[in-house]
């Protein structure tokens, strides 16, 4: 539990209502804490599949000699494709735990954090060649104003990038300092800290193609899941959870839900929380990075 403390982890293994003889998929492995939980709950005949593209989770994974337990080294957006390479078409239940694990924001060389001195890279997946370095010394000024503004809801976005884009003239911007000093003459006064961390949510969601990946992945999980069974997704800010929020609730992600002859909406899951859950105070005072989680839960209608 070191590698990454589970967030919400009762409240997870609620939503997906387990069943001893289940087949379940745990999308987002990292350090297993939420898969060795859901194996303590499984009968002999119950089965877990976990996905990570990162190779230190797949690491924490070889610690798990349990036969029920696969996993499978690839991003989620490959959902549908590998359970069927290992012949399953139908399961009961899904769980996601979108963002960045501890283990990654606290291992400096990843630079994913701005706490540590490191090259600006962000990759989960280390076999990528793309990399946050490469979008904020070549990527024209328009688009970094797309970026920063779209995916990290900076609210100067286009002043910042101006200023990138003049500082990588005389020199590369490499490391997380040398964005940072940029950052930090364009941040709110006694703001500086979350404005650094919404620049490097930009960088990291471009990096990783994270959004078109989240939505790849929850139209399969509609495709994958068993009649009754549970979809599960944990996600920290705001882009994520809207894209949860209304594939659960319309079944696409933007505009409105279909509706038959009838006036029913046309939708694959059926959304069991109304609005999201929250960690608890004790919880987020013993896990800080709690504090922006938000859980939901549907079920395949």
């Amino acid at each position: 539990m070191s590698y990454h403390e589970p967030v919400m982890l009762q409240e997870t293994l609620e939503g997906l209502q387990l069943q001893p003889n289940g087949t379940y998929v745990d999308l987002t492995f990292g350090g297993g804490g939420h898969s060795k939980a859901i194996l303590q709950q499984l009968g002999e005949g119950g089965r877990l599949f976990a996905f990570d593209q990162d190779d230190d989770a797949r690491q924490q994974a070889t610690a798990i000699t349990d036969p029920r337990f696969r996993f499978i080294e690839t991003n989620f957006r490959h959902l549908k494709r590998y359970l069927k390479l290992f012949g399953v078409t139908a399961v009961d239940g899904i769980l996601a735990d979108l963002g960045v694990s501890s283990h990654q924001l606290d291992e400096p060389e990843r630079g994913f954090s701005t706490r540590f001195e490191a090259d600006l890279d962000m990759r989960m997946d280390r076999a990528s060649s793309l990399t946050a370095s490469e979008i904020v010394n070549t990527y024209p000024e328009r688009e970094l104003h797309k970026i920063l503004g779209m995916y990290g809801e900076v609210k100067n976005a286009k002043s910042l990038a101006a200023a990138i884009v003049a500082k990588r003239i005389n020199a590369p911007i490499r490391t997380v300092n040398d964005l940072k000093e940029v950052l930090n003459r364009y941040a709110p006064k006694g703001k500086e800290f979350k404005y650094q961390a919404q620049v490097f949510q930009a960088l990291r969601i471009v990096v990783n193609d994270e959004l078109q990946a989240l939505e790849e992945m929850l139209e399969q999980t509609a495709e994958v899941l068993r009649s009754g069974g549970r979809l599960v997704v944990m996600s920290y800010h705001s882009l994520e959870d809207r894209l949860v929020k209304h594939f659960m609730a319309k079944g696409k992600f933007s505009g409105e839900a279909e509706k038959d002859f009838y006036g029913n909406m046309q939708r694959p899951l059926e959304p069991v929380t109304r609005k999201p859950i929250e960690p608890g105070a004790e919880e987020i005072a013993r896990n800080n990075r709690a504090r922006s989680a938000r859980l939901r839960v549907a079920e395949k209608i």
